[in-house]
């Protein structure tokens, strides 16, 4: 009797961190919506995420939560050209790997994409090699993007604006640890986060809670300094 019954409906909305507009304006329900079984999670980071996956949700039968970062919205991307096509579409449930790397997987969504490309590009100077997963998906999960370069680069790092406990990051930990993936880690599974606390007003408390890319490079550096060998 059910999951017979269509609801092609599309929620669409700000959501995310943005700077000085404290508790009741900024915060991130990622996780939340998440949680509710049957129901879709999207959140795009570049313009080729927002055009792709706002038209896949509004053609699919589900309800689809479509969460957007403010701070994103006067961002310039490069579009390729098969964005501009009219029938094109990012698939619901699939990840990109935004740029390729050997020793630490960067997983992350929305702005916390544009953070972790930023510390992969420090990385690099410190000879550290990136790969970097945009989940655009946050529910389905694809976790079999995550697994295989997991297995590749044997670390993982998870970042997100939002709160650690329960968050996007927690779940793809735990998914990562239930499965052969496991076996192959040589450091443990770290999270970069917004601090577990209501986002104060004041600028100078803001900065110490929420996640940013001084935060990234130090916790892939110390990821690193787990089995130094593979």
């Amino acid at each position: 009797m059910f999951g017979q019954v269509s609801c092609p409906i599309v929620f669409r909305g700000p959501n995310g961190f943005e700077p000085g507009i404290a508790a009741q304006h900024t915060q991130d329900y990622s996780a939340w919506y998440s949680h509710c079984p049957g129901m879709k999670v999207l959140a795009p980071y570049s313009a080729e995420d927002a055009k792709g996956l706002l038209k896949a949700a509004i053609k699919d039968d589900n309800p689809v939560v479509f969460l957007e970062n403010a701070v994103l919205y006067d961002r310039l991307f490069p579009v390729p050209d098969e964005v501009l096509f009219d029938d094109f579409v990012v698939p619901i449930g699939k990840c990109k790997i935004e740029r390729e790397g050997n020793d630490v997987t960067l997983v992350s969504f929305s702005r916390g994409v544009e953070m972790a490309l930023e510390a992969a590009n420090e990385l690099d100077a410190l000879g550290i090699s990136a790969e970097v997963i945009n989940l655009r998906t946050l529910r389905p999960l694809d976790f079999e993007t995550i697994k295989e370069s997991v297995m590749k680069t044997r670390r993982l790092v998870t970042v997100e604006e939002g709160w650690p406990f329960a968050g996007i990051g927690a779940e793809i930990s735990a998914q990562v640890s239930e499965c052969e993936t496991w076996d192959r880690l040589v450091s443990p599974i770290l999270r970069v986060s917004g601090a577990d606390v209501p986002t104060p007003y004041a600028q100078h408390l803001e900065e110490q809670v929420t996640a940013n890319v001084t935060h990234i490079v130090a916790t892939c550096e110390k990821s690193l300094k787990h089995g130094m060998t593979k």
